[in-house]
């Protein structure tokens, strides 16, 4: 269907369930069924059958296993096997750990949530909306999403986020509904004018600029130490609408404690002439983030995939994972 420039997100409609009672969406019904009910679980319960939920998941996914290693080999050149061995089967229990979480940010209380994420560093988000420009809150993709983003509702933030299409299309709609309870708006990917309009509205916005990016914008931008092709339009958008870019990263706590949200102060000089230069700050606050706890960045994407010659394809089974030596991206063609 084609949207109106002026929609700030789907209609009640277009979130309607009712047209996919077909057999080929059967599937899904029951992971909304599950969905529903492990939200509300205990972190214990949770956390618990997350880990086995992941382990399964490795076993049944050669392929993904394998690019989680590739990743791990190039950012974390340190470890030994046993070592990284060791991460990766961490690395697919937290992705498992994430289907409770993505539920919980769906279904939980707002109360419940609340509780269980701690935010810090809220001073820097309210300073920033009183500003009166909007926030951009620079993230990533760690597990939990939905639920430490979702968080900013029980503070009383108008908070808008990106989204990108699924291909089923009803769990489409499952998550546009999910994310409905704790938004105000939903981007797509490519609306760089709507994202503009939450940001002229005083809004904060998540942005997650740490996917490989093969399109106009793209640059080689170090990814611990490897480059990697990265979108730099985030100073481009900071300087158009002139919101202020907050780090904006959280991770799950030891035990039960729950979660825990970072929300940095602004990155100093950004945006500056150099959209190099600035996504270069952004992933150095990144990757210190990462290492406080590297198994809970989600390794599955291929980082390093589309490069130019002479990078390598480290996804390719003829190449080794780890480069024989350190890139200079300065020297390399972007």
């Amino acid at each position: 269907m084609k949207r109106d420039a002026r929609d700030d997100g789907p209609t009640a409609s277009e979130l309607s369930l009712a047209r996919f009672w077909t057999p080929r969406y059967w599937p899904t019904w029951i992971v909304l069924g599950i969905l529903r009910v492990v939200g509300r679980w205990p972190l214990a319960w949770q956390f618990a059958t997350g880990g086995l939920v992941g382990r399964l998941f490795m076993r049944l996914r050669p392929g993904k296993r394998r690019v989680v290693s590739r990743n791990l080999e190039v950012c974390f050149p340190e470890l030994s096997t046993e070592e990284r061995d060791a991460l990766v089967v961490r690395s697919f229990e937290s992705v498992g750990i994430s289907f409770f979480e993505t539920a919980a940010g769906w279904y939980l209380p707002f109360d419940d949530i609340a509780k269980r994420v701690a935010i810090h560093g809220r001073e820097h988000l309210e300073r920033a909306l009183a500003a009166g420009r909007g926030a951009l809150l620079a993230s990533a993709h760690f597990p939990g999403i939905d639920l430490c983003f979702g968080v900013l509702r029980t503070i009383g933030v108008d908070f808008a986020c990106m989204y990108r299409t699924q291909r089923n299309a009803m769990m489409d709609t499952l998550v546009l509904r999910g994310r409905k309870r704790f938004t105000v708006a939903q981007i797509p990917s490519d609306d760089v004018r709507m994202l503009l309009r939450q940001l002229r509205a005083n809004r904060a916005v998540a942005y997650l600029p740490d996917q490989a990016y093969l399109g106009k914008q793209a640059e080689l931008v170090p990814f611990f130490g490897e480059p990697a092709l990265t979108h730099v339009g985030m100073s481009k958008l900071a300087a158009i609408s002139g919101a202020v870019v907050l780090p904006y990263f959280f991770r799950r706590l030891p035990g039960n404690e729950g979660y825990r949200v970072d929300i940095g102060p602004p990155i100093q000089g950004f945006p500056s002439d150099d959209p190099v230069a600035d996504a270069r700050a952004f992933f150095g606050r990144l990757e210190d983030y990462i290492r406080l706890a590297p198994e809970q960045y989600l390794w599955m994407y291929k980082r390093f995939k589309g490069r130019p010659a002479p990078f390598p394809d480290i996804y390719s089974r003829a190449t080794s994972a780890v480069p024989q030596a350190r890139a200079n991206v300065a020297d390399k063609p972007r």
